[in-house]
């Protein structure tokens, strides 16, 4: 079973990205509130407390885009893996990049998966259900 309390941050700049996910969610039944953080920096904040947009509690997951403004998501993943406070959340990298080099980087950090965005909706709609009811599973 899903914890439905739980939040969810997605590190996205992409907006039809962005209206991918939450229609996938929708879709896949899932109705965890979804924060969305258009840069890595801005995610950062929000973790940390900072700023207008600052989460009252820390998400259960964080879906990470790698290619991103100003800072990439592999940059993210270091910055957030140094922080005592942030080291331990749960990350699923959804990015376009296939790239061998990137997935390894990702797996550096510890992500829990690396999920290539499929071009079909359908496909990535089981993906995005697959991966958060695997992160989000309560005892």
């Amino acid at each position: 079973m899903v914890d439905e309390k739980a939040v969810i941050l997605l590190v996205e700049d992409d907006r039809v990205d962005v209206m991918t996910v939450q229609r996938a969610l929708k879709q896949s039944n899932i109705s965890n509130p979804l924060h969305v953080a258009r840069t890595a920096t801005d995610a950062l904040a929000m973790l940390r407390g900072q700023g207008p947009s600052r989460m009252a509690a820390p998400p259960a997951l964080i879906l990470l885009d790698l290619n991103l403004p100003r800072m990439s998501g592999i940059e993210f993943l270091q910055e957030l893996r140094q922080d005592p406070a942030l080291a331990e959340m749960s990350v699923i990298v959804l990015t376009s990049s296939n790239e061998p080099s990137d997935r390894a980087a990702a797996f550096r950090y510890e992500v829990e998966d690396y999920i290539v965005k499929p071009h079909a909706f359908d496909e990535f709609a089981s993906a995005i259900r697959t991966v958060i009811t695997d992160a989000l599973q309560t005892s």
